[in-house]
């Protein structure tokens, strides 16, 4: 390990921490009518950044195409949106809020939910930050993820169930487990986010700007 290097928590270490509190239940919004999609669409505009991450039906076999994402989830501060794709009609606004160049898009992994979303929707989200990104800037040395990063942020554990991880995101009425996975792994990436560009002396102060405009440049047009 270089000297520089940064090690993340350990899973152990993780394990001993008090919960996250995360988004509750009654602060996630599964739009169901057209009405619902322009509502959430009008509340996600009016935010330049937005917790943003996808699901798709985990696929099993050798050589199976996945056929997601099949949820798309956005988060603001108080709020987090989850659109299922082959359910409700909101292609149109979900274009024009991941094409969009005045809100970031912030999250961790996303290197294969842009690629499906390329695919699925033939969009090319703009102004995408993955917070790996800036962790490794910051010296760690590995994908840090949701987890680790709510942990040295804040000092707490992130739930993340495994089992909800790899349910049918495609069925058309979610589970509430499934609801609270998705709504928090958006939600909690903008706390992550939001952690880091008031904290004082790290990547998302004055000086580490130009570094996230040149990540967000990257990203957008790998």
């Amino acid at each position: 390990m270089n000297s520089n290097e940064i090690a993340a928590p350990t899973k152990q270490q993780i394990a001993a921490l008090a919960p996250f509190g995360g988004i509750p239940i009654d602060q996630i919004v599964v739009p169901k009518t057209p009405k619902d999609v322009v509502s959430a669409y009008e509340d996600l505009i009016r935010n330049k950044h937005l917790g943003f991450d996808t699901e798709s039906q985990p696929t099993f076999k050798k050589g199976q195409v996945s056929e997601g994402p099949h949820v798309v989830q956005l988060s603001t501060p108080d709020k987090a949106y989850i659109f299922q794709l082959d359910w409700v009609n909101c292609a149109a606004e979900l274009e024009q809020i991941l094409s969009s160049t005045d809100i970031v898009k912030v999250g961790f992994g996303l290197k294969s939910d842009l690629k499906l979303i390329r695919q699925k929707l033939g969009v090319n989200p703009q102004e995408v930050l993955d917070l790996n990104t800036i962790f490794r800037r910051q010296g760690y040395r590995r994908e840090i993820g949701i987890k680790a990063a709510i942990a040295v942020l804040f000092n707490r554990r992130f739930m993340k169930s495994k089992s909800v991880a790899m349910s049918n995101w495609s069925r058309k009425h979610l589970q509430n487990d499934q609801v609270l996975y998705a709504g928090n792994d958006a939600h909690a990436a903008l706390c992550v986010f939001s952690a880091m560009k008031l904290s004082e002396g790290n990547t998302c102060s004055r000086s580490g700007t130009a570094s996230i405009r040149t990540t967000l440049h990257k990203s957008s047009v790998e």
